[in-house]
């Protein structure tokens, strides 16, 4: 009975407001003393007069409507994108079927979200890709079901990025993997090609493997015989990638303990199964992080296929702006494929956090 009433009596004292909450984390992170006061008034200071202004020209003064004469304005001029979304996007696809182009980026997003789940990991999601890369190659290529014939030279902006990006990345992770498991074989010709094969790839910008692909490597084939210009680009863009990958994972194969070698060992597994079912899947875990960086960095990459003429995102924006009516406003549509760009390599580095925090076993 006693111990009842004691705890009846018990005064709970709240703690002051100032020190919970939103005024909690103010007060504990930005004015938790007097040298944080003043750089947190500074930087307030500064974000006041850039962010306002910025507001202002962006979405206060500015024109939105394909019909708007910019001239008139002091704000930006976002019409740049409305009446040039289709040029800039798509490219030269000839704009009464975009509804196919439009239906395959659909489908590969959709893939894509549906992927981040590792729960649908199975044998039913491969053939899903398998069987929706057919459906997406025919929709963009056409030519049968009645499709309109579409020449590949006329697929550009987002198109031509995706492609380039997802067939590249996706070809050249395993490559960089077969380069790092042959740069530490024991048997020397593997060794030394893939070393070969690292170094040199890696010495060289990517600019110069475009321009060879491009313009010295059509001289070596027969005449009568070329190669579309497009795939000459994806080429080199794997083999530039993939040896980056090779070293990423060469670094989480040289941190694998060796008594795990010794364990695949005394199992009597093989080279391959050991790599396959013990090696590999600890090092890919490890060297995550340092591998994506390597695929975000080689997906903006893609937008240097400017420089050898091929119409990506970036030069069919650069085309647009040519023209005499947009010469001036080059800022909004600059920033209009930097949110593109942005969306898709944070939609990257989101999934490989995801997914690191997915694998992590605490070890």
């Amino acid at each position: 009975m006693e111990s009842n009433l004691k705890n009846e009596n018990k005064i709970i004292i709240k703690p002051p407001r100032s020190s919970v909450g939103i005024l909690g984390w103010v007060r504990e992170n930005l004015f938790s003393s007097p040298f944080n006061t003043v750089l947190t008034l500074i930087i307030a200071t500064i974000l006041w007069f850039s962010i306002i202004p910025f507001l202002q020209w962006a979405f206060i003064d500015s024109c939105w409507l394909p019909d708007s004469n910019c001239r008139e304005t002091n704000g930006a001029c976002w019409s740049v994108i409305s009446s040039n979304y289709k040029i800039i996007l798509f490219g030269f696809y000839p704009q009464n079927i975009l509804w196919r182009p439009i239906t395959a980026i659909i489908l590969l997003v959709s893939l894509l979200i549906i992927s981040r789940n590792r729960n649908y990991w199975n044998k039913i999601l491969g053939y899903s890709w398998i069987i929706s890369l057919v459906i997406m190659g025919i929709l963009l290529k056409g030519g049968i079901f009645g499709l309109e014939p579409v020449d590949i030279e006329k697929w550009g902006g987002i198109i031509l990025t995706l492609l380039l990006s997802v067939f590249g990345l996706t070809a050249a992770y395993p490559l960089g993997i077969l380069l790092a498991l042959g740069r530490q074989s024991k048997m020397p010709v593997i060794k030394t090609f893939s070393v070969f094969y690292i170094e040199l790839i890696r010495g060289v910008p990517l600019i110069s493997l475009l321009f060879m692909s491009s313009v010295v490597f059509p001289l070596f084939l027969p005449e009568g015989v070329s190669i579309n210009g497009i795939l000459r680009a994806q080429v080199a863009i794997i083999i530039f990638t993939a040896a980056y990958i090779a070293e990423v994972v060469r670094g989480g194969l040289q941190g694998m303990n060796k008594g795990q070698f010794e364990a695949a060992d005394s199992l009597g597994l093989n080279y391959s199964k050991t790599m396959r079912l013990i090696i590999l899947p600890q090092a890919l875990k490890i060297v995550i992080p340092p591998s994506v960086s390597v695929l975000i960095s080689a997906f903006k990459d893609t937008s240097l296929v400017v420089i050898i003429g091929l119409y990506d995102l970036l030069k069919t924006t650069q085309s647009t702006l040519s023209e005499p009516k947009w010469m001036g406003f080059s800022a909004e549509a600059y920033i209009f494929i930097a949110i593109i760009y942005f969306v898709c390599c944070f939609f990257m580095s989101n999934y490989s956090r995801k997914l690191e925090k997915e694998l992590d076993t605490g070890l």
